[in-house]
């Protein structure tokens, strides 16, 4: 797996279990204030879609994951 599939499968997991836990009709269901997490997410990669600079994708290349091409 490159860091960059594994930014978009960890986003998507970030922004699916915020949901589970910020919607009330959610079986595991535990504040409304975890909507605010989904929007920073979806903010991160709104801004490394436009600046190309992502943390997580650092962090990754550090670790000695491929950059991907």
């Amino acid at each position: 797996m490159t860091s960059w599939s594994f930014v978009r499968v960890f986003a998507g997991l970030m922004i699916l279990l915020s949901l589970g836990l910020g919607l009330p009709d959610s079986p595991i269901f535990v504040s409304k204030y975890w909507l605010w997490f989904t929007a920073f997410v979806g903010l991160n990669l709104f801004q490394s879609g436009i600046t190309k600079f992502c943390p997580l994708e650092i962090i990754m290349r550090r670790l000695g994951m491929n950059a991907g091409s």
